[in-house]
C-alpha cells in the first residue's frame, strides 16, 4: 500500500494543489475588482460538463473550453454599452442555467451533479491529481513569466502604455489562468465554490502584505491552511469537505480582518 492509496492524502494533496493556483491568481482578481469575473468562468463550467459528456470527452477538456469561451467572451464584451457587473452577472446565471438544462437532457449518462457543483474531493483520483498539479503548474509558470507585466497592467494601465505592454493582453493571460483554476478546481469545491477559493484567502492576506508578492505568498498559505484544516473539520465533523473547507476560510478572513482592524488601532 503506497501513501496515495489514502484516500485523506490524496484529498489534502488536491487541496494544496489547488490553493497554490487560486490563490495567487486570486489576488489579482481582488485587485482588478473581478470578483464577478471569477464566478461567471465558474458557472460556465457546467455547461462544459453537460458539453463533455454529451461528446463523450474530457470533462477537464469541456471545462476548460467553457471557460476560456465566457472569459473571452467577457473580455470583449466589457465596456462596450454595458456595465462590467451587469454583464456578468446575466453571463454567470445564464450560463450556470443552461448547463444545468443541457444536463437534464442527458440520456443514459449518470452524474452526480451535487459533485460538480458543490465539489468532490474525497473522491479524487490519482489521475484527478496528476490534472490538478499539471494545472497549477502551468497557472504557477505563467504568473511567474508574466508577474510583472501583468502588475503594471494591473496597477497603473497607462504606465503598462508607456512601458510597451499591452493591457488587453495581459488580461488575456489572466483569462487563461482563471480558466486553468476553474477546470482543476471543479472536482475539489465545486462550481458554486471556486469563486471562494479565488477570492477569500486573497482577501484574508491583504492586511498582512506590504507588498504584492508577498500578499500573494500569505494568500497561498492561507488557501493551503484552509484546504488542509477544511479537511480535517468535515472527517471530524461529519460535514461536505467542499463547503468546510470555504468555511474555515471564510473564519480565517474574519480573523485577519480583525487583527488588521487592531493593527490600524495600534498605529493610530
Amino acid at each position: 500500500m503506497t501513501l496515495l492509496d489514502d484516500f485523506l492524502i490524496r484529498a489534502a494533496l488536491a487541496g494544496i494543489g489547488v490553493a497554490l493556483a487560486a490563490a495567487p491568481l486570486g489576488c489579482f482578481v481582488v485587485w482588478r475588482r473581478m470578483a464577478y469575473f471569477g464566478d461567471a468562468t465558474a458557472h460556465a463550467s457546467i455547461l462544459g460538463v453537460a458539453l463533455a459528456l454529451s461528446f463523450d470527452v474530457s470533462v477537464f477538456a469541456g471545462v476548460l473550453a467553457t471557460a476560456l469561451a465566457m472569459a473571452t467572451t467577457v473580455s470583449a464584451l466589457a465596456g462596450r454599452g454595458y456595465a462590467m457587473d451587469t454583464l456578468l452577472g446575466v453571463l454567470a446565471h445564464s450560463s450556470l442555467a443552461f448547463g444545468l438544462v443541457a444536463v437534464s437532457f442527458l440520456q443514459g449518462v449518470r452524474i452526480d451533479l451535487m459533485a460538480y457543483l458543490f465539489g468532490d474531493i474525497l473522491a479524487v483520483g490519482r489521475a484527478d491529481l496528476a490534472v490538478i498539479w499539471g494545472g497549477a503548474a502551468l497557472v504557477l509558470g505563467l504568473l511567474w513569466w508574466r508577474w510583472s507585466a501583468l502588475l503594471t497592467a494591473t496597477l497603473n494601465p497607462d504606465l503598462a502604455h508607456a512601458a510597451g505592454i499591452d493591457p488587453r493582453r495581459e488580461q488575456m493571460v489572466l483569462t487563461i489562468a482563471l480558466a486553468l483554476v476553474v477546470a482543476v478546481a471543479i472536482k475539489v469545491v465545486g462550481v458554486l465554490l471556486i469563486a471562494a477559493m479565488l477570492l477569500i484567502p486573497a482577501a484574508a492576506a491583504r492586511p498582512f502584505a506590504a507588498t504584492p508578492e508577498r500578499m500573494a505568498a500569505i494568500a497561498a498559505l492561507l488557501g493551503m491552511l484552509a484546504a488542509v484544516g477544511g479537511l480535517q473539520l468535515a472527517f471530524a465533523l461529519d460535514t461536505p469537505a467542499g463547503p468546510s473547507i470555504v468555511c474555515l476560510a471564510a473564519a480565517l478572513f474574519a480573523a485577519s480582518s480583525l487583527a488588521g482592524l487592531l493593527l490600524q488601532h495600534r498605529r493610530g
